[in-house]
């Protein structure tokens, strides 16, 4: 029976070739967009390099200050940080680093843009870069304030072309000059949290670290020995902020909260407005409207189809078929319309993520299909067929025999 439904689906499909790509291009270019943005989130939610211990850690990225009208909201100081942390007894290691800052500098006259961000020694305990050339910095020579850089393997190439090993070698940037002694592999710049080209020492630094002010320019990330302390962690964490007083007469309350990754990746910098809601209402409103209008066009195009095959329904009703079979047929065709459309749609995607990936739009940023985003659109093809065929379906069944034999 399935095998006939398929044949009858392919007749169909053959006899109006306009409608048929009208409706392959919008199920193939829906799913395609789908895929691609889905990919996007996954690459960039999903993705735990360089921290592979997201399941045991807690980011802490923003504090805030509030009064009755007014609000004053920055990343850290690293004095808060390291001051307040330290306090805690459930982390076993606290990274601490500078979200990364902008420069130029200058090799064989030719300008090259640089990113670079400061950190502590522990940083390299609780995260997990991978080193292609030498190792991080330890304790002793930040607290010597010496001059020593990891770098990306991107700035590697961009500095000092195809030479290897570089370690040992000196860079500079903003205008000092650093010695080189290890190379990392590189981070996207869509994990911003994380992301530089160049890590120095904390020390090193040309501001005043040493700052008791509460804003600057650093977040934290506690490590738990197990995903069973995370709980705990937050919990502390948040029991001291409740007892740290606010800095300025103007404000009355001060918030800072130990996150996790994806809270604090999408957090807004305002304690009123949640940055996860925001983010799942926009992509749910979005992948919404974007499944919406392939469904409605799919829907007309089927009622279209399906009234220049009411003599083909009067004759199949005249001897007998009944309304549940002519239903079943109508959306097995429509299952295998849109199926069709899905392996289309995951072919355009496969090369769409190949153009991106080809076309370096974002810097170190790798999309590929997964089982999960595969399953996914499958997933969207299964609904856009049933979603788009029922209607019609019920529509068809409901022809009077009599009145179908006569169009």
């Amino acid at each position: 029976m399935l095998k006939n439904y398929f044949k009858i689906a392919i007749a169909v499909l053959k006899r109006r070739k306009f409608f048929t790509f009208i409706s392959l291009f919008g199920i193939s270019f829906t799913l395609t967009i789908l895929m691609v943005l889905t990919a996007f989130i996954n690459k960039v939610i999903g993705d735990n390099y360089p921290d592979k211990k997201r399941d045991r850690s807690l980011y802490i990225t923003r504090i805030q200050e509030s009064g009755d009208n007014n609000m004053m909201s920055s990343t850290l100081s690293y004095y808060f940080l390291s001051h307040y942390t330290g306090m805690m007894k459930t982390p076993v290691k606290v990274a601490i680093s500078s979200m990364f800052k902008g420069t130029n500098t200058y090799v064989n006259n030719k300008k090259i843009a640089v990113n670079f961000k400061y950190t502590n020694a522990e940083y390299w305990d609780v995260l997990d870069y991978d080193f292609t050339e030498g190792k991080p910095f330890n304790k002793q020579q930040v607290s010597n304030a010496d001059r020593v850089a990891i770098i990306s393997e991107d700035m590697k190439r961009d500095y000092f072309g195809d030479v290897t090993p570089v370690v040992g070698k000196y860079i500079e940037a903003d205008n000092v000059s650093y010695r080189v002694i290890g190379v990392v592999k590189n981070v996207p710049v869509t994990n911003y949290m994380l992301y530089s080209d160049i890590y120095l020492p904390y020390t090193v630094s040309k501001e005043d670290y040493k700052s008791k002010g509460y804003l600057g320019g650093y977040m934290g990330i506690l490590l738990g020995n197990s995903a069973s302390d995370v709980p705990k962690m937050q919990a502390e964490y948040e029991s001291i902020i409740k007892r740290v007083p606010v800095e300025r007469k103007e404000f009355k309350h001060l918030y800072s909260h130990a996150n996790t990754f994806f809270r604090s990746y999408v957090d807004t910098g305002n304690e009123k407005q949640s940055g996860v809601f925001i983010v799942v209402t926009a992509i749910s409103i979005f992948v919404f409207i974007f499944t919406l209008l392939p469904t409605l066009n799919l829907v007309n195009i089927n009622i279209t189809r399906i009234m220049e095959r009411s003599s083909e329904i009067g004759v199949r009703k005249a001897f007998g078929a009944s309304s549940k079979t002519l239903v079943y047929q109508f959306i097995v065709e429509n299952l295998i319309l849109t199926l069709l459309g899905g392996l289309i749609g995951t072919i355009l995607s496969v090369i769409a993520l190949y153009a991106i990936n080809n076309a370096n739009l974002i810097d170190n940023l790798e999309l590929s299909i997964n089982f999960t985003v595969l399953f996914i659109g499958l997933l969207v093809c299964l609904v856009f067929g049933l979603l788009s065929g029922v209607y019609p379906a019920w529509r068809m069944s409901k022809l009077n025999v009599v009145t179908a034999l006569k169009a």
